[in-house]
């Protein structure tokens, strides 16, 4: 059951607000919508100067877009009014970045043929290189930073969702994300895991079509007499660290686990260390990038 959007984000904190922003074409409109499906209310491209009033009269969590395309935009004034809003005492504020490959941005203004917002004269590419430099001291000072680069829409949603949603308690949360080597690390991931040196069912024709999730996968890489002694440590490894990440006041964790096509023993390992999660009562989400839906 979701919160009261009216409820404050912690006491003391009359008003949350989540500030979007990032690279054009990395995903601002999905983003915001996520938001407001979650309970937030949620404008897009507001001028600065309106963000202070805006706040004052807000009456339930906001999710705001601001970028290259608001009238008036500099980084340095995003910058000011957000620690003003911070020095209030009364505002939850977070800035989230929407990122992704330059690749990437320039296939997707190329699909749809639309124009970016600093190369209405010029190439994309230069548009985007441009844009890059100059949102660069935001990159920095944002809270959560999500590359779109490789995520599909649901694997968005259940990131934004672990970041920002409005039904969840305070305290750590960990994102358990399954990956392939050869499509590229995780740029969110806080910790990485190779697990290449389990045994692949890739390469017994059975099993190839299938995927960690599958119970035959699942055997034979727990017949690996590795696959124990790793998962022991891992355990060991974490237990210690989780309290700690809370206690320093972190809030998200991502935890990355990657095999060769991330198929089969990321997807596995990665299930495994989520059901041992859910045994140490830590809230988490699991996202298998790359594993074919």
């Amino acid at each position: 059951m979701q919160a009261d959007p009216q409820a404050p984000a912690r006491p003391g904190v009359r008003h949350r607000l989540v500030l979007v922003t990032g690279l054009s074409g990395a995903g601002h409109s999905t983003t915001l919508k996520t938001l407001e499906d979650l309970g937030h209310e949620a404008i897009d491209n507001l001028p600065i100067v309106l963000l202070g009033p805006l706040v004052d009269h807000a009456d339930r969590p906001m999710a705001v877009t601001i970028d290259t395309r608001t009238r008036g935009f500099s980084v340095e004034a995003l910058e000011a009014e957000i620690a003003a809003l911070r020095a209030r005492g009364d505002v939850d504020v977070r800035l989230l970045f929407v990122d992704a490959d330059d690749e990437v941005l320039q296939r997707r203004f190329t699909e749809t043929r639309r124009r970016h917002p600093l190369a209405t004269d010029r190439p994309v590419a230069d548009g985007i290189r441009r844009e890059r430099l100059e949102l660069y001291p935001l990159r920095l000072l944002a809270d959560v930073v999500v590359d779109t680069s490789l995520t599909n829409p649901q694997d968005l949603r259940r990131l934004i969702e672990g970041h920002f949603g409005l039904d969840t308690a305070p305290g750590l949360y960990v994102t358990v994300m399954s990956f392939s080597f050869k499509r590229g690390l995780p740029r969110e991931a806080d910790l990485v895991f190779d697990v290449r040196f389990l045994d692949n069912p890739h390469w017994v024709p059975d099993l190839r079509p299938q995927t960690g999730q599958d119970p035959a996968v699942q055997a034979m890489i727990r017949r690996d007499a590795q696959f124990d002694p790793f998962m022991t440590s891992l355990f060991g490894l974490l237990e210690p660290l989780l309290p700690r990440y809370n206690r320093e006041g972190k809030s998200y964790l991502t935890i990355a686990v990657g095999c060769t096509g991330g198929k089969h023993r990321s997807v596995f390992v990665a299930e495994t260390l989520a059901a041992w999660l859910d045994g140490q009562g830590t809230r988490r989400g699991l996202v298998h990038r790359d594993m074919p839906t």
